[in-house]
């Protein structure tokens, strides 16, 4: 029993790492693991060749089913949907999450994997983040080799317009972030537009409760507008890692109001995803902040 569990804990990172970028939620990623290991302990896998493959479709096939009952749930979906976000200090990551974010999984890129299908997402995640072959991933979801392909493509391209390659020196993420607090604080529009990418966008997911608070926003012009709203957002705003990037959380007297994480592109903010939902803000696990 000690060698098996040792043997399945050296995949752990990785299967975690699967699970997180197919449900975008830490405690579904370990949900998923936990799943994977019950039926790992639960088979005979002594004419295994590639334990580490197995176990990956294992928890790819756990992700999947997760994801399909999701989208049953979801009758009336919301307009955007912001993942549950892994809240760091400013000053690094919790080595707990380190390896799951090493590859940077903003909440940006999270917030369009959302917008897949779960067949597409399966097949982006597997192929173009883990390597798997196509003729691997087709046998989870019953189509063809080229049929899986075509998925990860169409969610390639969706990926790519959505969430494109961003800044990753944290110093530079933060002087950008830092600049438009100033510029919000201030009601300056110029600088605003200024720190802004022409395309940017705004998500904002309120949740059931505070429904007003769902919108899409596109465009530096439209944004810098709702962005003056911010300054007076500014006292309260404390710096923080999310997901391993630049962003805030916003709270008083202890109490979340909301998470906001920034995607810089070319030294300019490309993307403002805002979790303002305060049930799920509740639940957050904020220790690392500390206070």
């Amino acid at each position: 029993m000690a060698d098996t569990a040792a043997e399945f804990e050296s995949h752990r990172r990785r299967l975690q790492s699967v699970a997180f970028r197919m449900l975008g939620s830490m405690a579904e990623a370990d949900d998923a693991v936990q799943e994977t290991w019950l039926r790992f302990d639960r088979s005979d896998t002594t004419g295994v060749e590639n334990l580490g493959a197995w176990l990956t479709t294992v928890v790819a096939r756990v992700s999947l089913n997760v994801l399909r009952s999701r989208a049953q749930r979801r009758e009336d979906p919301l307009e955007t949907y912001v993942p549950d976000p892994i809240v760091s200090a400013a000053t690094g990551i919790d080595p707990e999450h380190e390896a799951v974010l090493a590859d940077s999984v903003g909440l940006a890129l999270l917030v369009v994997l959302e917008t897949l299908t779960p067949a597409e997402r399966l097949a982006f995640v597997l192929h173009d983040t883990f390597g798997v072959p196509f003729d691997e991933i087709a046998p989870m979801m019953n189509p063809t080799p080229d049929a899986a392909r075509q998925l990860a493509s169409r969610a390639r391209r969706r990926v790519r317009g959505g969430a494109p390659a961003q800044e990753r020196d944290p110093v530079r993420q933060r002087e950008v972030v830092s600049a438009f607090f100033a510029a919000a604080r201030d009601g300056d529009f110029d600088a605003l537009v200024a720190v802004l990418h022409p395309d940017v966008v705004l998500r904002s997911d309120g949740g059931v409760l505070r429904a007003r608070h769902t919108v899409v926003l596109t465009g530096a012009e439209v944004v810098a507008g709702q962005a003056l709203t911010f300054g007076s957002l500014s006292p309260f705003a404390i710096p923080a890692l999310i997901n391993g990037t630049a962003g805030v959380v916003v709270a008083n007297a202890g109490r979340p109001l909301s998470i906001m994480a920034f995607g810089i592109v070319d030294g300019r903010i490309a993307s403002i995803d805002v979790l303002a939902d305060p049930e799920r803000l509740a639940r957050l696990d904020l220790s690392a902040l500390g206070g």
